[in-house]
């Protein structure tokens, strides 16, 4: 497959913007006169947008939820790409340790959150936790995944001129394995997203998804629905900057498949 042209990029970044620009056109004309309580018009939700995040509630709930999900989303690659790579290279560990990572990842993330409020209490700490448990397991299989598909020949080669160990795994394994790493981790992303939101709504404060829940119970309606606008536009703005991170970290990889086409 050829690369892209410029004039296909630009295309293709016009449709990027131009289409849910035109979704919120459509959203705000036939909202527009809405007299239902629960779907206010889209005009009134940028209002309530503008007037609860542009600033008034940046620093006593958007920081604190983002502190917590980049806390436990870095805990949760360190450490899945650390293991991974143990199990990966290791054929004897990693079918011993199989019963219990497939046994672990199989639990449904919210059900962990009263036993985290019982171990670990209703602060920081708990969710941070139970955000890098559940980003964990995507990252540790894509990587064990990745670690033991390296191309046999590259590992004899490695063998034959015995390359030290931490060579093999710097310029060997690591990029090798990192597409599949870069996989799971974008995955775990979203999930990181999703369990920010979840321990906040249960057990918490602050936060946005504190905010919301409050926003839903008192009736604060339009407020409710700027505070989903934001945690979608949070969700979009993340997967970009993981996009723009990944490409260039991957930019070899690319370049080589393209070669091979």
């Amino acid at each position: 497959m050829s690369a892209p042209t410029r004039q296909q990029r630009r295309t293709g970044l016009g449709l990027e913007v131009a289409v849910p620009v035109l979704v919120l056109v459509a959203w705000a004309v036939l909202s527009q006169g809405s007299e239902s309580f629960y779907f206010p018009p889209l005009t009134d939700i940028f209002r309530a947008f503008a007037d609860t995040w542009l600033f008034e509630r940046v620093g006593s709930d958007v920081v604190p939820s983002l502190s917590r999900l980049f806390a436990g989303y870095l805990i949760a690659v360190v450490a899945a790409v650390g293991i991974g790579l143990a199990l990966g290279l290791s054929d004897t560990a990693r079918r011993m340790c199989d019963p219990v990572v497939q046994f672990l990842r199989a639990i449904p993330p919210p059900v962990l959150i009263p036993a985290g409020i019982l171990v670990l209490g209703v602060g920081s700490t708990m969710k941070v936790a139970l955000i890098a448990f559940v980003c964990f397991w995507p990252i540790l299989l894509n990587t064990v995944d990745g670690v033991a598909g390296v191309d046999p020949t590259l590992r004899e080669t490695a063998r034959s001129y015995r390359i030290p160990r931490g060579e093999y795994l710097r310029r060997v394994v690591l990029p090798s394995a990192s597409p599949q790493i870069f996989a799971g981790a974008r995955v775990s992303l979203s999930i990181a997203v999703i369990m920010m939101v979840v321990s906040e709504m249960v057990a918490s404060t602050e936060g946005i998804g504190y905010f919301v829940l409050q926003s839903q119970r008192t009736y604060a309606i339009t407020e409710m629905w700027s505070g989903i606008f934001l945690l979608a536009l949070l969700g979009y703005a993340l997967n970009g900057l993981f996009l723009l991170v990944e490409r260039r970290a991957l930019r070899w990889h690319r370049g080589a498949r393209a070669g091979s086409a």
